[in-house]
């Protein structure tokens, strides 16, 4: 059975301890709807750019932005299909957090990942040999092994996943990252496939951190640094320590700038605490207090802008009925109204 080699230093100590700390500040924070599902939304948005666009994906991220909101754009077509399976891909492991890693849930991450790309041999092992060559230089940088040896290398480490149950999760997701890669069990796809299997090992074992994270944007940050820290492993003769310290940093670094976005907008623990519970507002109250947070006041000639098909009484109903509830007030009188966060 597979028994990973790699020593706890003090660098994946400290990486473990600022992602604990992150993780602590990121789930209690009280987040009223609109900002749950705006760094959901965004965290979806980069991990589908940035983990195409490692891969050689030429779409911009307004493009995959688009993509994902049902637009039409100019470009390649495979480009195209590579972000629609990725978003489809981070939704069904995020649908099937609680369901058992298997054979069968990692071969249908892979028919998803190449679904009307590589639909000969999706969701199968590859039967041939293959090399991995330097992008830039075509050197062989790495041979995965043998056909033959795949099935039973899938099986030790499906083997590692379910049953390794005191390693701690981001230890365990960064192992499966790399073992996945290193196996290499089918012809393409095998790099969105494996950070797909590694986010999954994180949900499954509660870190799924209210899925606002995208470690593919830091990987995509430096890809260099990202690729020479999965191909060390091999020069220090399987030792996963280095991989380890680079892997923790990743996530250590993404739960860091969630946690300061999110004391950023810390007002809203406020809003909960006035309403004595889960925060309901409609959808333009959230606009508001969007607004308001970002510029610091809210004008009643920002009506139009903000709400062009609305009109100014249905505005005012809905300001009057965040006065009442206490979330902002009024300064000023007649044209000089503003209204700003209520802060007592």
């Amino acid at each position: 059975m597979y028994s990973p080699q790699f020593t706890i230093t003090n660098q994946i100590l400290k990486n473990i301890g600022s992602i604990e700390a992150a993780k602590e500040v990121i789930e209690n924070a009280p987040l009223v709807p609109y900002w749950e599902k705006k760094f959901q939304e965004e965290a979806i948005l980069r991990t589908t750019h940035y983990g195409t666009h490692i891969e050689g994906n030429e779409l911009s991220l307004t493009q995959v932005q688009k993509v994902l909101e049902g637009e039409k754009i100019v470009a390649r077509e495979r480009d195209v299909q590579e972000v629609i399976n990725y978003r489809d891909v981070i939704n069904f492991i995020g649908e099937r957090k609680n369901a058992p890693i298997d054979e069968e849930l990692i071969r249908d991450i892979h028919k998803i990942v190449v679904k009307k790309i590589m639909d000969v041999m999706s969701g199968d092992y590859r039967n041939k040999e293959v090399v991995i060559r330097n992008s830039i230089t075509g050197e062989i940088s790495f041979r995965p092994p043998k056909s033959i040896e795949i099935p039973w290398q899938m099986e030790s480490l499906i083997h590692f996943i379910n049953s390794e149950k005191d390693m701690h999760p981001v230890l365990k997701a960064g192992i499966v990252h790399y073992e996945f890669v290193r196996i290499h069990p089918f012809l393409d796809g095998n790099g969105r496939t494996g950070r797909a299997l590694s986010t999954m090992v994180l949900f499954k074992n509660d870190y799924d951190i209210r899925q606002f994270f995208s470690l593919e944007e830091h990987f995509d940050t430096n890809p260099e640094e990202y690729y020479t820290a999965l191909q060390n492993v091999e020069k220090q003769n399987g030792d996963l320590t280095a991989w380890l310290e680079y892997f923790t940093l990743c996530l250590a670094v993404e739960l860091s700038k969630i946690k300061e976005k999110i004391e950023n907008i810390s007002i809203d623990s406020k809003l909960r605490q006035k309403l004595g519970g889960p925060v309901m507002l409609s959808e333009r109250q959230l606009k508001i207090i969007e607004y308001i947070q970002k510029i610091g006041y809210f004008e009643n000639k920002t009506f139009l802008s903000l709400f062009p098909m609305v009109s100014e009484d249905t505005i005012l109903r809905e300001m009057q009925d965040l006065v009442k509830k206490g979330i902002i007030k009024k300064q000023g009188v007649t044209k000089g109204v503003k209204y700003i966060m209520s802060q007592d």
